[in-house]
């Protein structure tokens, strides 16, 4: 039979988790969180989600699209993963070809990749043209056998909330998403300037958990979060970890993650998950701080169109 390439159907959820699950373990997510993801983007983002599928099994995966939110334009986004029993049969050559000539459509110049850091993957990603770029690191926390260092006296004029105590206006956290957003290290400068989105998006998104999210207050103002999603059971993972610019160098960061992990081991969680731009040397300290053991790395892989392969 021949793997056959087409798009997400809302009855494809289970089949993608499955998929996403057994390439990417150390990512928390959820089966209605793809549906969501597509329902909630942006038109300009042109937003495609691609299965390869082999006599009715959802074996390979790929999320296509423009970077809409770079601030250098023509630049695409290409992530393709085959579940890893299911190798060879053609799964990630069909989503490279269909996501690439949907970008080229649209006019993107250059297409962004993360590739895992094995050598299967690297080759594919060589053969078809795509060359290295940075590298980020995926990390991994055993709650239920690791001890958290404690939770410490906040300093003075600092204060812990959890994001659900937002919940009646998060302008304010959206704010500080935006400006630590814009300072991330990355192929892709981004910029978070529409609320309504952030709201579908970030806020509503079936993996947020509110309640386990930290945010540090200064003066009444919030200074630095820990977002928290978790997959319902036992996997819970940093999202995104940041302090605002006038409030960096004091430690909230890690006040804030260490509030946000204490949150989820109470809770029940045995694993945390995090992942770092291999450049972020701040965060990458932090969570060596707390203990996070790398357990993946991912290498972002560029290619250009219109370059002969």
């Amino acid at each position: 039979m021949t793997v056959t390439v087409r798009d997400f159907r809302p009855e494809d959820a289970d089949g993608w988790e499955a998929v996403r699950r057994a390439a990417l373990p150390f990512l928390v997510s959820v089966p209605g969180q793809w549906a969501h993801d597509l329902a909630t983007s942006p038109p300009e983002r042109h937003l495609r989600l691609l299965v390869a599928e082999d006599r009715g099994e959802v074996i390979g995966t790929a999320q296509v699209g423009i970077c809409h939110d770079s601030a250098r334009p023509g630049q695409g986004f290409c992530n393709v993963y085959t579940h890893p029993d299911r190798l060879g049969r053609g799964s990630g050559s069909g989503l490279v070809r269909v996501a690439e000539a949907h970008l080229a459509g649209l006019g993107a110049v250059e297409i962004l990749s993360w590739v895992l850091d094995d050598p299967v993957s690297r080759a594919f990603a060589r053969v078809r043209g795509y060359a290295p770029s940075r590298s980020a690191h995926f990390l991994s926390l055993d709650l239920a056998t690791e001890r958290l260092p404690p939770r410490r006296e906040l300093p003075p004029g600092v204060e812990l909330r959890s994001a659900e105590d937002f919940a009646d206006d998060p302008r304010a956290l959206f704010a500080l998403d935006a400006e630590v957003t814009a300072d991330e290290p990355g192929d892709v400068p981004s910029l978070l300037t529409d609320y309504e989105h952030w709201l579908a998006s970030t806020w509503h998104h079936p993996v947020v958990d509110r309640s386990l999210t930290s945010v540090v207050l200064v003066d009444g103002e919030p200074a630095a979060f820990s977002l928290a999603t978790t997959d319902g059971a036992t996997r819970y993972a940093s999202g995104m970890t940041g302090t605002g610019r006038a409030h960096r160098g004091r430690g909230l960061a890690k006040i804030a993650k260490n509030d946000s992990l204490h949150r989820a081991k109470d809770a029940g969680f045995t694993m945390a998950y995090t992942g770092n731009d291999a450049g972020n040397g701040p965060m990458l300290a932090i969570n060596a701080w707390f203990g996070y053991q790398t357990c993946a790395t991912e290498v972002r892989h560029v290619r250009t169109l219109g370059i002969t392969r």
